[in-house]
C-alpha cells in the first residue's frame, strides 16, 4: 500500500505527457473564459506554456508564473464556468510541477485540469450535456499511459474539494480501473 510518506519514481517524460494531456483538457473549455473576459490572455498563456513544456520545453519560472496568473484570472472571472475554465488552465501549467511524492494531494495535480474543465462544462449556461460524455469521457479515452502509471504510484484521490473534488475522485477511480 502506498502511503503519503513514500517517494515515487517520476521522470520528465511522464511530466510532459501529463502536462500535454492536462493542456488538452483545459483547452476544451478555454472559450468559456475568453467569452467572459475578452482580452485576458492569462489562461490561454498557461495552456500554451503547458503545451510548450509537453513538447520538450524547459520547466522554468515562466511556466510557474503562467500557472499562477491563470489561477488569479479565475478569481477575476465573472461567471463560474469561466472561473473553472481558468482553473483548468492553471492546473495544466502546474502539472509540470508534480512532485515525486506519494501524496494524495498529488492526484489533484494530475487530474485537476480535467476536473475543472468538466466543472466548467457543467456550469456553462445554456449548454446541453455533451453526448460523448464531455470532458470526463474525453479525458478517460485520451489519458496517456503516463497518467495511469503515475496514478498507480499514488494514494487514491483525497476527500473534499467540492464538485471538482468529486470529479477528481470519479476520474481517478475510472482511470485506475482501466478507463
Amino acid at each position: 500500500m502506498v502511503t503519503d510518506a513514500d517517494g515515487i519514481e517520476l521522470d520528465e517524460d511522464e511530466l510532459r505527457a501529463i502536462a500535454g494531456w492536462a493542456a488538452a483538457c483545459a483547452e476544451r473549455v478555454l472559450a468559456l473564459f475568453e467569452q467572459d473576459r475578452p482580452g485576458d490572455t492569462r489562461p490561454r498563456e498557461a495552456v500554451d506554456a503547458a503545451r510548450a513544456f509537453a513538447a520538450g520545453g524547459r520547466r522554468t519560472n515562466a511556466l510557474r508564473r503562467c500557472a499562477w496568473a491563470a489561477y488569479k484570472a479565475a478569481g477575476e472571472a465573472g461567471a463560474s464556468a469561466a472561473a473553472d475554465a481558468a482553473r483548468a488552465a492553471s492546473h495544466a501549467a502546474a502539472a509540470a510541477y508534480l512532485h515525486p511524492k506519494a501524496s494524495a494531494h498529488q492526484v489533484k495535480h494530475v487530474l485537476g485540469a480535467a476536473a475543472h474543465a468538466a466543472r466548467a462544462e457543467e456550469l456553462s449556461p445554456g449548454e446541453d450535456p455533451p453526448v460523448d460524455g464531455g470532458t470526463p469521457g474525453w479525458a478517460r479515452r485520451h489519458a496517456p499511459p503516463a497518467v495511469v502509471a503515475v496514478l498507480a504510484r499514488l494514494p487514491a484521490a483525497p476527500p473534499g474539494g467540492g464538485r471538482p473534488g468529486e470529479l477528481i475522485r470519479e476520474l481517478d477511480t475510472a482511470l485506475r480501473a482501466g478507463g
